[in-house]
């Protein structure tokens, strides 16, 4: 009977081995013949070379060079120690770093990893004399993206960098590798359907070791297309100059057609940190460094526009008839509501529409704002572009803040501190340029954007525009009024009137908490200039707005003399 047991128990095991193995080679034979098959082919990607990016005159902003990388497939590995080992003896580098960076950026058992980027030729040549004493160890040829002009217009150009494991999840089925290479942010980032290339491949038969034994076919790689842009290298050094490392944005737009001439923003950074191995060690500092280098204030800096936004409100009670540009009221250094006292920079005596704008007088506007409403001012801020994306194409623009009596508990104080620029009100330079170039060309707003060719085919006109629906005599006053502040001698502009050129514009001093300097401003446009301009400076507690008017001088200075303008 025992032994009747055992038989039936071995006959059981015999059976299920020859189920399984039906399974295997008859049921699912194919497919792991398939898999067999795969298995013996790797395909080595080859990385392409990214489009460059061009300013509007041909200068190189973004370019490429070669490099080597040493990837490893994780199933070719034999000893992952011994490998390590040999590469931390090799590269000099540390290779519990080596592993983390395998770990990391492991996806799939046959997608090559790359554990170090961007090897010098000797090392490179030191990997691949060894590579027959470790399996799955491979150098693999790509490029690298290179800045000539390192922090100037950092901003705009963005930089790059390889895949990271949600990228390649998302992006897998368009074409795209652990290896690839994408842009991170800037332009790099927003054209990188159009700059990225299509990648190459070597097909190779390995044999069960994992080495090489034929090449089976090439799939050549294909260049990214170069982009040429609006901005003008020769400007946006002058900008950078002139800011001196100073905290803030300088923005140059041509103002009939949206074209970015120049966007600076200060403090900067070295976008060849993210792509030169020498230099990456660096990359923590920028995001720790308490003078974000990395943000953009140009479009996603939020600020006071302070007395800047005098002109909203100027154009709020212009359109409704709520104000006389005629009527003066008296200046005498303060507003009183109650017990509180809402205080001007200066004594001005009685003032209209136009001496309230030239001197950029706080109690002029306190008591128009008045009479005009807090509802209005708000309506008319939306109409002219504040509290919206300007749509500019570059990624992460912000698009301020704007608040009004209909969106929450609303007092009159308020609508004295939003008369001013104060209080809720929150803009990024972009904007105010925008609103100003606007009023600039008599209502009409067109979209900023610095995409200017592919491939150097020029594009259609890409900037959009619409009409701010506001009768002409509306933007005649306004024109008139910012023109004093450059022309007239007691504007607060005055240093503006530059012999050979017509400027107008409005500053602003806005406060920026208890304890800080201020945030200076200069927004303003040329009037007679080819191309006429839109001008923004904003220094980030830069004190009076003096500082952004000096700074405007010079960089407007500096391109009538090398025939810009």
């Amino acid at each position: 009977m025992r032994l009747k047991v055992i038989f039936i128990i071995i006959f059981c095991f015999i059976f299920l081995v020859a189920c399984h193995l039906f399974y295997l080679q008859i049921l699912k034979g194919d497919a792991y013949y398939s898999l067999s098959i795969n298995n013996s082919i790797r395909v080595v990607p080859v990385e392409a070379p990214r489009g460059r990016i061009l300013d509007r005159n041909g200068v190189v902003l973004a370019d490429n060079r070669h490099s080597f990388d040493v990837t490893i497939v994780p199933q070719e590995l034999d000893d992952k120690d011994e490998v390590f080992d040999f590469l931390s003896q090799i590269l000099q580098i540390d290779k519990n770093k080596m592993l983390q960076q395998f770990w990391q950026r492991k996806v799939a058992p046959f997608s090559p990893v790359v554990v170090v980027e961007d090897v010098t030729k000797a090392q490179a040549m030191s990997v691949e004399e060894n590579r027959y004493r470790f399996p799955g160890l491979y150098i693999e040829e790509s490029y690298n993206r290179y800045y000539p002009f390192h922090e100037v217009g950092a901003h705009v150009l963005g930089y790059v960098g390889k895949m990271n494991r949600e990228e390649l999840e998302q992006l897998n089925d368009y074409g795209h590798s652990s290896l690839s290479t994408v842009g991170k942010n800037g332009i790099e980032d927003f054209y990188d359907s159009y700059l990225r290339g299509h990648e190459g491949g070597l097909q190779m038969e390995i044999n069960s070791r994992g080495r090489q034994v034929r090449l089976l076919g090439i799939r050549q790689p294909q260049s990214g297309q170069d982009i040429t842009l609006t901005v003008d290298q020769r400007v946006q050094q002058m900008a950078y100059d002139s800011l001196a490392s100073r905290r803030g944005a300088v923005i140059v737009m041509s103002l009939e057609t949206g074209e970015i001439l120049t966007m600076v923003s200060s403090p900067a950074y070295d976008p060849n940190i993210f792509v030169d191995s020498q230099l990456r060690s660096k990359t923590g500092s920028l995001f720790v460094d308490p003078q974000a280098p990395l943000l953009n204030r140009a479009i996603k800096g939020q600020y006071p526009p302070g007395s800047v936004f005098k002109i909203v409100v100027a154009a709020a009670g212009l359109a409704t008839n709520r104000l006389d540009p005629a009527r003066t009221y008296n200046c005498d250094g303060v507003y009183e509501l109650g017990a509180a006292k809402f205080r001007c920079m200066h004594t001005h005596g009685p003032q209209n529409l136009f001496q309230g704008i030239m001197h950029s007088c706080n109690i002029y506007f306190y008591n128009v704002s008045q009479a005009i409403g807090a509802e209005s001012i708000y309506r008319y801020a939306r109409l002219l572009g504040l509290g919206r994306l300007t749509g500019i194409d570059i990624p992460f623009e912000e698009k301020g803040n704007l608040s009004g009596p209909s969106l929450r508990k609303w007092y009159t104080g308020d609508t004295l501190n939003m008369s001013i620029g104060q209080g809720d009100v929150l803009a990024t330079p972009m904007q105010l340029l925008r609103v100003l170039a606007t009023v600039g060309l008599n209502g009409r707003e067109v979209q900023p954007y610095f995409l200017k060719a592919i491939n150097h085919q020029e594009l259609v006109k890409l900037s959009t525009s619409r009409q701010v629906g506001m009768i002409p005599q509306v933007y005649e006053i306004l024109n008139n009024a910012l023109r004093m502040v450059v022309d007239e001698s007691g504007g607060t502009a005055h240093i503006l009137d530059i012999p050979n050129m017509k400027v107008a514009g409005k500053t602003g001093t806005a406060q920026s908490g208890r304890g800080k300097d201020s945030h200076a401003w200069f927004v303003g446009y040329t009037l007679d200039t080819q191309p006429r301009v839109a001008i923004c400076v904003f220094l980030e507690y830069g004190g009076s707005s003096h500082n952004s008017v000096v700074v405007a001088q010079d960089i407007l200075n500096q391109m009538r003399l090398a025939d810009i303008l």
